[in-house]
């Protein structure tokens, strides 16, 4: 029975390291009021590579601007707008 333990134990630590492995850099770049082919961009990418992982300070080196710098677009929230989910702040027992 221990045997089974850690055979699941090691498939599951295992499974978890493939699985942080995959984290992918979905940013996006582009350089400002410049011209730029996709081989220069793949060319600075790779260069600015370090142990697998992008430096951003050697991107922006070479001129390139993080569109998106978060990873992710967000969407500002609205000041003005209001939580109409339960106007009337009671709850329904339905």
């Amino acid at each position: 029975m221990s045997r089974t333990i850690v055979q699941v134990a090691t498939i599951t630590i295992l499974a978890l390291l493939a699985a942080g492995g995959c984290a992918v850099d979905e940013r996006q770049w582009m350089k400002l009021n410049e011209k730029y082919t996709t081989e220069e961009f793949r060319r600075d990418h790779a260069a600015c590579l370090k142990s697998g992982k992008l430096d951003d300070a050697c991107m922006r080196s070479r001129g390139w601007v993080a569109v998106n710098p978060s990873g992710k677009a967000e969407t500002p929230k609205d000041p003005l707008a209001r939580d109409i989910g339960n106007p009337g702040g009671t709850r329904r027992g339905y």
